[in-house]
Formats: structure tokens, sequence, C-alpha cells
């Protein structure tokens, strides 16, 4: 089965377990999304075109992560005029999996009872992360304020001695490839620009 969804102005084809970038959602990572814009729902005997939306229909995916894209530079120049302004733009998206596709007003499942105990064991293995760096004295900043890092990330941040905007503005190569291989993030640091960001950030 497949169907075909609106979210930010976008239409997306879709079907269960594809993983779609899409315009910033609110939601962490784990959170349940739900498309209630869905204008076409296909399957092997039946597909049905909505007028402009299927009635009873609906896609439920799973918030993955929240990043951006890459930098685009924007560049204006003024010709004879001495005039010249460039910037840079980051697009904020979230990346979501498709976990059911609903017809005839259904409700989606509810999540396994298992779930609760994954979480558990996450949140209990945050102790046995090395400590990498030593915490300063200074009061722990709020470091979910870096774009990618919710409530679960920022314990394990903190895990490891990294408690303010300070210490990620000052990483070096060194100290990324520490952190990459103790939270396994496969350049995420750089990919989401962590380092730009909490500068600006201490900079407040």
């Amino acid at each position: 089965m497949f169907a075909v969804i609106k979210t930010g102005g976008k239409q997306y084809r879709v079907a269960q377990d594809d993983v779609l970038k899409v315009e910033k959602l609110a939601g962490e990572p784990g959170e349940t999304v739900t498309f209630e814009d869905v204008l076409m729902v296909g399957g092997d005997t039946e597909t049905m075109i909505g007028a402009p939306l299927v009635e009873g229909a609906s896609v439920v995916g799973e918030v993955v992560d929240q990043a951006r894209n890459r930098k685009i530079i924007i560049f204006k120049k003024r010709r004879r005029q001495n005039s010249r302004r460039r910037n840079g733009h980051r697009q904020s998206v979230t990346l979501v999996k498709i976990t059911e596709i609903l017809t005839k007003g259904a409700k989606p499942s509810a999540k396994k009872k298992a779930a609760p105990k994954a979480a558990a064991k996450e949140e209990a293995s945050e102790g046995e992360l090395p400590v990498l760096f030593t915490a300063p004295d200074a009061p722990a900043d709020d470091l979910k304020k870096i774009s990618g890092v919710g409530p679960v990330l920022e314990k394990k941040l903190n895990a490891l001695g990294i408690t303010t905007y300070a210490q990620v503005a000052g990483f070096s190569a060194e100290d990324i490839a520490r952190v990459d291989e103790a939270l396994s993030f496969k350049g995420r640091i750089e990919r989401d620009n962590w380092i730009d960001q909490a500068k600006e950030l201490a900079a407040k």
C-alpha cells in the first residue's frame, strides 16, 4: 500500500518503512507524528483519490532525527554601486519513518509495551559512557538549543562532561572524533554545524 501526503507545501509518495526528509516538524526523535492531508491511497486492488483529501485516511510516522540541510550561500551584488551582500542559510528538516497508512478512520496502533523497557535500558547505559571532558564550574547551558540535540542526547553529552556552549565551540578535530566514537555519531557534529551554533549561543 502507498499514499500521497502533503506537508510543508510539498507532496510525497510514501509506503510503510519509508524514511523521508520533510520541512521541520515539532517533535523529538522517537515521537509519533500524523499526516492528515492524504491526497491518494493505493493498494493492490483499490485506489482512492481525494477531492482534494481522502476522507478518513491518515499516515503515521515516527520522528527519526531533527537536522538541517547543507548551507546555501545567498550573494547579492549591485553593479557599479560598491554594494555586496553575502548570507548563508541552512534549512531545518525532520527525518520521518513511515510506520502506518490508515484508512476509514482507523486509529494508530499503540506502541509496543517493550518500548519503555528499551528506553530504560538506554538511560541505564548512559552511566556507562566514558567521561571524556572535565565539566567547568560554570552553570550548565541548555544544550537543547543546539539543533539536533534533544533531552536524551543532552544527558549523554553531560555524561561525557560536556555541559556548556563554550566547550562545544572549542571542539578540536580530535575532540569531535572522540565524541563521534563514544556516541556513534558518524559525522553528526560537523553535519549539523554544532560548533558555529555553539559560538553564536555562547556569544549571546
